[in-house]
């Protein structure tokens, strides 16, 4: 029995080995050179530049409402497209500019925070891009007076 696991372990290692190519051999020249010239062109990407990333509102009143526009420049060498921005909570709501932004040319992103929470208040815009690095985000903060207990 122990023979004839050990010969049939031994065939079907010689039947692995033996099927093996060369794998180089398969290898064309010219794809190997189109795939370098590829790889070895720049890839341009656009770049999103903020006036400023956070914002602060001050003090505000529980439940006001209140917006900041963000103004940005792709400063990048392709078109910038925002595919998304999101908020860290409901109570905060970014609209952008959603047409491809040129080299050079700007854009804006209105970011809307209804005053809710109490006291000191920080919430995030997460963008998404297609910059380099792919995501980018804006703070907007302030502090959040309660309302007067009647």
């Amino acid at each position: 029995m122990k023979k004839g696991i050990l010969l049939m372990a031994l065939i079907a290692a010689f039947n692995f080995t033996s099927c093996k190519e060369d794998a180089s051999n398969k290898v064309k020249a010219e794809n190997v050179e189109e795939a370098a010239m590829r790889d070895s062109q720049d890839v341009v990407y656009p770049a999103i530049t903020f006036d400023k990333t956070e914002h602060d509102f001050g003090t505000i009143q529980q439940n006001e409402n209140v917006e900041h526009t963000f103004t940005f420049t792709n400063t990048g060498k392709a078109p910038l497209v925002i595919t998304n921005a999101t908020s860290s909570c409901g109570c905060t709501v970014p609209t952008w500019t959603k047409d491809p932004i040129a080299p050079g040319e700007t854009g804006e992103m209105l970011v809307k925070f209804n005053g809710t929470g109490q006291n000191q208040v920080t919430k995030t815009v997460n963008i998404t891009a297609n910059t380099e690095s792919g995501k980018e985000q804006l703070k907007i903060k302030a502090f959040v007076e309660p309302k007067a207990q009647s």
